[in-house]
């Protein structure tokens, strides 16, 4: 195996640490908040304050993989800077006034893309005939993550305190720093050389996200997608009571939702092909959102529990599809602005949608959301497939 082929482990490693303290960041911002003050929902200024800058900074980070020669060091400094601002705010939340905890929450806010711009480095170690499944891998480290990262401040609450949950989560991005240096990165192979215009800087990852045929079906069917997505951590609470749980039983209905996610990911780590991604993206939307409606009619918590693992198994193999599919289309020196740029939409719309669903909840109850959610994946679907087989058009 070649050094750079090997350098794949390493690379997983410390990007899934990374995204475990991204993914569990929120929990421990509520135990912590919740602790400190008895008022939970405070914590949910600090998230917006988390979410915007992402959604601003993303692009910017991207393209600043796309053209560095040097990604360790790039890397490393975001890393480092998350790192800071992620304990920051996790020390001082509750105990300071909130517009001193909403500065450091915006900080993490704009490092955080590093966690979404790492997978566009793929491609500068790994040989491309194993590109397929190191994307799949990728898309299992995403899940793995969803697990862990918010069971671990959970138990760490759990055991020693609330106040003390952002702990491991810090921890975890600390460790991830280790492995950089272990990971073989190649050059950019493009000329970087030359000045970018701001627009080229700010809405170059939009405008190649729209122009290119197979990226606009992509982006418009998974922006869509989580839409509806957003709303899916209410609806668990809200599903659980609906069928006689306690409200705490949402989460284990999360938990199954991501299970199924990584068994997907795992599967299409071994058997998706590049060839199939147009087709499984667009399926897989359809089969997640079928799942989901079925919930509906879920006479109790454990066949819901049994839908939304169908649903994660789904899901899972949309995800690597789409970073396959990203890889495929974007130009080489726009790959991580591509990426930072589509993840900064479904994180938007993942926030619209998670509105919506505190808007509309008592009005269509659970029932009615776990329906409006599949609509969504249709919807996204729908659309994505008449663009998608839409003609090329001559020059």
């Amino acid at each position: 195996m070649s050094a750079r082929a090997g350098g794949l482990p390493v690379y997983l490693g410390a990007a899934t640490l990374l995204r475990v303290s991204a993914e569990g960041m929120g929990t421990a911002l509520v135990l912590t908040v919740q602790a400190r003050t008895g008022h939970a929902a405070t914590a949910g200024f600090l998230q917006t304050g988390m979410t915007l800058p992402y959604v601003l900074s993303g692009p910017l980070i991207g393209h600043v993989f796309d053209r560095t020669a040097r990604p360790r060091a790039v890397a490393a400094g975001l890393m480092i800077t998350y790192v800071l601002a992620s304990g920051l705010l996790l020390l001082v939340a509750g105990h300071v006034m909130l517009l001193v905890a909403l500065a450091a929450a915006v900080l993490v806010g704009c490092t955080e893309p590093i966690v979404v711009a790492l997978t566009s480095l793929l491609p500068r170690f790994v040989p491309a005939e194993r590109l397929t499944r190191a994307y799949g891998l990728e898309a299992s480290s995403y899940n793995l993550a969803g697990i862990a990262g918010p069971g671990l401040g959970a138990a760490f609450a759990a055991a020693i305190g609330g106040g003390l949950a952002g702990a491991p989560i810090v921890s975890c991005a600390a460790l991830a720093l280790f492995g950089l240096p272990l990971i073989p990165f190649r050059p950019p192979q493009v000329d970087t050389g030359g000045a970018s215009s701001f627009r080229s800087v700010a809405i170059g990852g939009l405008v190649l996200l729209w122009t290119n045929r197979v990226l606009r079906g992509l982006t418009v069917a998974t922006t869509l997608a989580w839409l509806g997505f957003g709303g899916v951590a209410v609806t668990t609470v809200l599903l659980a009571q609906h069928l006689g749980a306690a409200p705490s039983a949402g989460g284990l209905l999360l938990v199954a939702l991501t299970c199924g996610s990584l068994a997907g990911s795992l599967a299409s780590a071994r058997w998706l092909t590049l060839k199939w991604a147009e087709t499984v993206m667009l399926a897989g939307l359809v089969a997640f959102g079928a799942c989901l409606a079925c919930l509906a009619l879920a006479p109790s918590l454990g066949w819901a529990a049994a839908f939304f693992l169908l649903a994660g198994m789904s899901e899972g193999p949309v995800f690597a599809a789409t970073l396959m599919l990203r890889q495929r289309e974007s130009p080489p020196d726009r790959l991580g602005q591509v990426n930072t740029t589509g993840g900064s939409l479904k994180i938007a719309a993942s926030a619209v949608g998670a509105a919506l669903t505190g808007v509309f909840a008592d009005a269509i109850g659970a029932a009615g959301l776990v329906i409006a959610i599949a609509s969504f994946q249709f919807t996204g679907a729908l659309l994505g497939a008449l663009i998608l087989r839409r003609p090329r058009s001559k020059a």
